[in-house]
């Protein structure tokens, strides 16, 4: 009894240590391999995109090889007229998030067939090549025309009425290298324009994009036409696709 009393212990201890060291072993890889997903999710989820972030192949090609400053405008719905505005910047091969804001785009939402007064923004990738305003330069590096001829008029809301102290032109159905307000259409009237980037009344657009006075003068004095700027727009899942 003593001696099969002590090979049945040995050989519950031996099953024991087999199977603890199993578990350790498979605990220890599963423990070991949820680790080092979980650090590669963080160091994926910390470290630079190398595209622009919600932008799928359609667009991102569009966007050109050398231009390292990026505006997307993420409408929040087709039919919304709420929006994200991000600045990125491309250092080396990755675009680095500089700063973000609450924006808003053409009452009506988005389309991919803009038109004079269909109240909704153009989607698509397009260049930022000049700016001006009401107001003097805040020290723009964009060329910057300012006149009187960009207020807005009186006899709209007073909370439009500063709408227009700084914009942006969007490069939409106009002549890159002249004033914002120059009327100018290339395509026709019908395809609309005057589109621009410009300060934020907190609701829709005719078709622009808007945003806080802070982030119109940070843009102005950051976007650089040596880094050729473009804005990538659109509501999000046109933009993803």
């Amino acid at each position: 009894m003593h001696s099969g009393g002590v090979r049945r212990a040995v050989t519950a201890t031996a099953i024991l240590a087999c199977f603890l060291t199993a578990l350790s072993a498979c605990g220890g890889a599963e423990h070991g391999g949820a680790t080092q997903t979980g650090a590669a999710r963080t160091q994926a989820a910390t470290a630079a995109p190398t595209r622009v972030p919600g932008v799928g192949d359609r667009f991102q090609r569009r966007i050109p090889s050398g231009s390292r400053q990026v505006v997307a405008v993420y409408g929040e719905g087709k039919d919304s007229a709420d929006s994200t505005v991000v600045l990125y910047t491309k250092h080396g091969s990755t675009w680095q998030r500089e700063r973000g804001w609450t924006g808003h785009n053409g009452k009506k939402g988005w389309t991919t067939d803009h038109h004079e007064d269909d109240d909704r923004s153009p989607v698509g990738v397009f260049t930022l090549s000049d700016a001006g305003g009401v107001l003097p330069d805040p020290g723009s590096r964009l060329p910057y025309t300012r006149s009187a001829a960009f207020a807005a008029p009186r006899w709209w809301a007073k909370s439009h009425w500063h709408d227009f102290d700084y914009v942006i032109a969007i490069d939409y159905n106009r002549v890159k290298g002249t004033p914002p307000n120059d009327q100018t259409r290339p395509e026709g009237e019908k395809k609309g324009g005057g589109i621009w980037l410009h300060m934020d009344h907190g609701s829709g657009t005719s078709a622009c994009v808007s945003v806080p006075e802070r982030a119109m003068r940070y843009l102005l004095r950051t976007l650089d036409p040596r880094q050729r700027p473009v804005v990538v727009m659109g509501d999000r899942a046109d933009l993803a696709a």
